[in-house]
């Protein structure tokens, strides 16, 4: 083209269709690449007359030469299978001239593009072997494409075939061991599977190689994590209810299982439970037939898991999962776990009741319309009233005349204590729970009450049991007497001496005044549970006070293992009867009433004197209410706001103790010396006035700090008194002062040091100077007068501020009284002093 262009006159070029056609291949600025360039040059060179290569006599042809593709098999040395690929080149080739050209005799032809195979026609023959897992890439891969270029000639009938069509699926294998369902998901081609999808890849697991579908694979994983909740390749395991849900969602699954379960999950029989009672224990299991007539078995474990965790399946032995008996489990359930959970391993390692837990299963048994074993028999009384005990043998050196109740008290200790159980005799205060107790004792007996009461139970024991020996232990010289058969301690002694008391083993252990071990972590608790006897008694007018978990601790004293531990008595107890939870609070008494005994004054003693309760309602001073709003004003707003917040509990009862202070006389109030107060006031004329009368009366407060404050105050207007809290040494004179005809009429007494224990009938007149927000303390105060041997009417007088905090402590106190009804009498529950009751008192 250029030559055209310049040629002059009398000089012409007359190119050729052909000359125009590789110039045109061949001018600058072609975009083809050399390869391309060689095919087109060669094709436009086909027509072409007088070619040369190399001065030699050539002609172009448009024939493309392409190798040979064989594809032959061979076993290896293993036995496995091993195809080889082999590609050679066109057999007239003679020489390659030029990328993409060869000479062929005399003639120039194009060669085909071999890059699919990676291998450059120039380094032909090639071979490679595919063998293992490299056979599926070959047949799947490397042959479409070998196909497309070349002829391929096939020597073998062991390659396996490649087929379209096939749509994936998933397939679930399930294993279940006990409670526990374990799935497993893989995406397979083929039924039977010919080749499954492994992170991705196509693995081949014989026979036809399925050709792959990726958008029905993502369609079928999609469906199955919708479903299931399950990813192949992923193993999704649940226990519980939650593997019962999955089996439940199985059902629904319309694919492949296999394993252990195959479609058996869900049989629609109900299991039925089978009871077989034994000396001193029993055996349970739930079985049934399925449609197919074989049969199916849980264990009773298993069926009150799932019935408490509200499932209507449970986990079968053999596997699957059946029906639970639920109207059977309504009414017996609560009883069966519980018998279940008592249960003990004996020296031997066979499983028994212990014996408290033998009358709950004689009362089941009988529920059921089951024969009881003798030893069961026996103890049926404890399951009925107690006027079917039978009536017990009295000490011949006993020293007084028992009431009716008394003496039906102590047949039922002494049922208890030869039937090797514990008891806990909680009547009301001044109803002779000791003379009871002293009932009872035999063999090497310990008690252990409070300091200020020790000197009391010597005096019962001269008085009622003089046949026998007893040891007061304390002092600094203090050590047992092996021959004493009642040995009297504190509780003070028994946490300072735990390793010398527990390291003997007791016939008779006595706690009086039972709910000083009502915190189960305290030393002196653990100490008593150490304590080693063949019988264990607890002697307590307010077993409970502020908690139900303090009846926890001492039903854990006198019979380990009847509520369970305190997490399960917090759970089946204590929350529901808080929460209102309608029965909660009559299992609890269904469950320890064989073994507590409560009677009030009202019911059994008709004699007693009526006590009235006046509440002396007291108006601050000028200057004591300055003082109660400006404590009220300092404190309670933002005590208030870290309470709501969720914490502040140690400010806030900081803020309700001066609030309480104040509203009882200012000087109590550190900072402030008042002389004297309302209440104070208010106080001294009533004592006046029931001196006059010919009264004695006691005078209560928690404050040692606040009786000092009333003593000076009582000497200016003539009234004699004599005083008990915990620095009084012998208590037993003071008592007996007051208790004399011509003693003082008034004792001043601390609350902590005078409200147990303490016989003081010569007071008709009773005086709280402080109210503390649980009732029970106040109670146990009251009965020091309103108790047997008094014989005139008891008054109770509660000094209350007016407009303060302690008009609030008279509601919540109503409230607290709840609590002790709903273990021991009917009513419902309480709790003790929460952040909401701090929230009332402050708010």
């Amino acid at each position: 083209a250029s030559a055209v262009a310049r040629q002059t006159e009398g000089v012409e070029l007359s190119p050729s269709q052909g000359d125009l056609n590789v110039d045109r291949v061949l001018q600058p600025g072609t975009t083809m690449v050399p390869r391309e360039i060689a095919g087109s040059v060669l094709r436009t060179l086909a027509a072409a007359q007088n070619l040369e290569l190399d001065g030699k006599s050539v002609i172009s042809s448009t024939e493309l030469l392409r190798p040979s593709c064989t594809l032959s098999h061979e076993c290896t040395r293993s036995g496995a299978d091993a195809f080889d690929v082999e590609l050679r080149a066109d057999p007239r080739i003679t020489e390659v001239v030029a990328s993409g050209v060869a000479l062929a005799g005399d003639t120039l032809h194009e060669l085909a593009d071999t890059d699919v195979t990676g291998v450059k026609l120039e380094h032909l023959p090639s071979k490679k072997r595919y063998a293992g897992a490299d056979v599926l890439t070959l047949v799947t891969e490397v042959l479409p494409e070998l196909r497309k270029r070349f002829a391929v000639s096939i020597q073998t009938d062991r390659l396996p075939e490649l087929v379209s069509g096939i749509l994936p699926r998933i397939r679930l294998q399930v294993e279940q061991v006990a409670d526990c369902l374990t799935v497993f998901g893989t995406l397979v081609y083929g039924d039977p599977p010919l080749a499954r999808i492994d992170s991705g890849r196509l693995v081949h697991l014989g026979g036809a190689i399925p050709q792959r579908n990726e958008s029905a694979e993502q369609r079928a994983v999609a469906e199955t994590r919708h479903l299931l909740g399950l990813t192949p390749g992923t193993p999704l395991r649940a226990q519980g209810h939650r593997a019962i849900e999955l089996a439940q969602r199985l059902e629904q699954w319309d694919g492949e299982l296999a394993g252990n379960q195959g479609r058996r999950f869900i049989h629609r029989a109900e299991l039925a439970p089978q009871l077989q009672p034994s000396d001193r224990s029993f055996s349970l299991r739930f079985d049934g037939k399925n449609e197919q007539g074989e049969t199916l078995e849980a264990s009773a474990e298993s069926v009150l898991r799932a019935f408490r965790e509200g499932h209507s399946l449970v986990p079968l032995l053999g596997g699957g999962f059946a029906r639970i008996p639920a109207n059977w489990m309504t009414l017996y359930g609560d009883r069966v776990e519980q018998l279940l959970n008592a249960r003990q391993r004996d020296a031997s390692g066979e499983e028994q009741l212990p014996k408290h837990a033998l009358p709950e299963l004689a009362a089941l048994c009988e529920a059921l319309d089951a024969p009881g074993p003798p030893e069961l028999t026996r103890l049926r009384a404890l399951a009925g009233e107690f006027e079917a005990i039978p009536e017990a043998d009295l000490p011949v050196d006993l020293k007084a005349d028992l009431r009716h109740y008394q003496r039906v008290g102590v047949n039922w200790l002494c049922f208890l204590r030869d039937a090797g159980m514990g008891a806990t005799l909680a009547d009301d205060m001044g109803l002779g729970k000791t003379l009871q107790a002293l009932c009872v004792l035999r063999g090497r007996c310990l008690v252990v009450c409070p300091t200020s009461v020790v000197h009391n139970w010597a005096d019962e024991l001269r008085k009622f049991r003089p046949g026998l020996s007893f040891d007061v232990y304390h002092g600094p010289k203090r050590r047992l007497d092996p021959d004493t058969a009642v040995t009297l301690t504190s509780y003070a002694l028994l946490r300072l001496d735990q390793a010398t008391l527990a390291a003997v083993n007791w016939d008779v252990v006595v706690l009086d005044e039972a709910q000083t071990i009502k915190n189960p972590e305290s030393q002196v608790t653990q100490a008593a549970y150490s304590l080693k006897a063949q019988f264990r008694m607890t002697l307590s007018g307010t077993p409970v006070e502020n908690r139900l978990e303090e009846l926890w601790s001492q039903f854990h004293f006198s019979n380990p293992g009847l509520l369970g531990g305190r997490s399960e008595f917090q759970a089946q107890y204590s929350e529901p009867i808080s929460l209102g939870v309608s029965g909660a609070a009559a299992r609890l008494r269904s469950k320890i009433r064989p073994f507590l005994l409560r009677r009030d004054k009202k019911t059994v003693a008709p004699e007693l004197p009526p006590r009235s309760d006046v509440v002396l309602r007291c108006d601050l001073s000028e200057t004591e209410r300055q003082l109660y709003d400006a404590i009220s004003a300092a404190t309670k707003k933002e005590v208030v706001e870290q309470l709501r917040a969720g914490g502040g509990v140690m400010q806030a009862l900081e803020a309700l103790l001066r609030l309480r202070q104040a509203a009882c006389h200012p000087a109590l109030v550190p900072g402030s010396d008042a002389v004297s107060s309302s209440k104070t006031e208010r106080l001294v004329d009533a004592l006046e006035a029931a001196q006059a009368d010919g009264h004695k009366s006691l005078v209560f407060s928690q404050w040692t700090s606040f009786l000092d404050l009333l003593e000076p105050h009582m000497t200016a207007r003539g009234i004699r008194f004599n005083r008990l809290d915990g620095s009084t040494r012998d208590r037993g004179q003071v008592v007996a002062d007051f208790q004399s005809p011509g003693g003082p009429e008034v004792m001043l007494l601390s609350l902590k040091a005078g409200g147990t224990g303490l016989n003081l009938t010569a007071a008709d007149h009773v005086f709280l100077m402080d109210l503390w927000w649980n009732p029970a303390v106040e109670q146990q105060a009251m009965d020091r007068a309103h108790r047997i041997g008094q014989e005139n009417p008891v008054f109770v007088y509660r000094l209350v501020s007016r407009d303060t905090v302690e008009e609030r402590i008279l509601a919540l106190q109503d409230q607290k009284r709840a609590i002790a009804d709903a273990a021991l009498a009917d009513g419902a529950g309480a709790q003790s002093l929460t952040r909401e009751d701090l929230l009332a008192l402050l708010d």
